[in-house]
């Protein structure tokens, strides 16, 4: 998993506003070799994909890499689905939890970790246009509460 999110090289940031993030989980992805120079200079885009399983494949959708500025014709495609690498028994858990009723999986971030790049896959449940509403007045709270403190001990 990552350890920062500095350390990402593109997030999907919007993740956490539509849905509710119940459990997470690390897989390497199949990448040609000008979408890893594209993602290295942060070219990249999560937002709107998802993550679909196929049989024994577990394939990223709708996920937009950038093509490569010094790339020529071998240049890739930018939103051709991308092959995950997972373990058989991660595959079916996935797979058990994504066929329940109003969990999907989506990926939030793509980061390097020992010089290559993984995905951290989420499976999350939707939610309500009320439930962001509260997330939204949670977090505020929150940080006027860390403020308080902060003044507090200075």
């Amino acid at each position: 998993m990552a350890k920062s999110k500095e350390g990402d090289l593109v997030s999907n940031k919007r993740a956490s506003h539509e849905y509710e993030i119940l459990d997470t989980l690390e897989a390497g992805i199949l990448l040609q070799g000008t979408e890893v120079k594209s993602l290295k200079d942060h070219g990249g885009n999560l937002q709107d994909s998802y993550i679909l399983i196929s049989g024994r494949k577990v394939i990223l959708k709708g996920a937009n890499i950038s093509l490569y500025k010094f790339g020529n014709i071998h240049n890739h495609e930018e939103k051709r689905d991308r092959e995950l690498l997972l373990h058989k028994y991660e595959i079916a858990k996935l797979k058990e939890l994504s066929q329940k009723q109003g969990l999907t999986l989506i990926p939030l971030a793509l980061y390097l970790k020992k010089g290559l790049i993984k995905v951290k896959i989420a499976v999350a449940k939707g939610r309500k246009a009320h439930d962001k509403r509260e997330a939204l007045k949670t977090r505020e709270h929150k940080k006027e509460i860390d403020r308080a403190m902060k003044h507090r001990d200075e």
